[in-house]
């Protein structure tokens, strides 16, 4: 057997250099010198320091780190903050008061709270979804628009993780608002946050 030397080392290449991303967040224009790697969760907890949006699994499966981004919900551990330049972000530092903060708390939607922004955003993209008639995978007829039952809440919120286990709260929480919701929305002054 003949003895083979180790490939060469080589060196890291150098970070690719920042660029300026434009992001409106919390109704607020900001730009920041950001490499083109930096997630939107990353440049808004250690760039902006706004560290109520969580970093909980990094790899998109908890919900932790949920925002709403031109009133759509995404997860931002997965988006790089390159892709929203111009975009409005909404953390939950730029949710309240809403009337679902509320309710979180009447009907034990939290307990250790870490989760919960990211429930909170999750529910109002949710809430705005289903009533420009998004249907989700229990939705039995996609041609109407059903009520939100308990089961669409669960099944449009399953993205969203509870360690503590807090669900048929939060379940509860986004019922009991989305029913005044329903209900103010014939009398012209419901609306979910864009």
């Amino acid at each position: 057997m003949t003895y083979q030397p180790a490939s060469p080392v080589t060196t890291p290449s150098a970070p690719p250099p920042a660029r300026p991303v434009h992001l409106v967040v919390n109704g607020v224009g900001t730009t920041l010198d950001l490499e083109p790697r930096v997630s939107l969760l990353d440049a808004l907890r250690e760039h902006l320091h706004l560290t109520g949006t969580k970093k909980g699994c990094n790899q998109g499966a908890c919900g932790a780190c949920t925002v709403l981004v031109d009133g759509r919900r995404i997860v931002s551990c997965l988006a790089l903050a390159v892709q929203y330049d111009g975009r409005a972000v909404t953390t939950i530092e730029g949710v309240g008061p809403h009337p679902l903060q509320d309710a979180f708390v009447s009907f034990d939607g939290l307990q250790c709270g870490f989760c919960t922004p990211g429930q909170i955003c999750s529910a109002l993209g949710m809430l705005a979804e289903h009533s420009a008639g998004v249907p989700s995978a229990v939705t039995k007829d996609v041609s109407s628009s059903p009520p939100l039952s308990r089961n669409e809440i669960r099944e449009r919120m399953s993205g969203n993780l509870c360690r503590c286990g807090a669900y048929n709260g939060i379940v509860d929480a986004i019922d009991s608002v989305e029913s005044v919701e329903s209900v103010s929305s014939t009398e012209g002054t419901a609306g979910v946050p864009a």
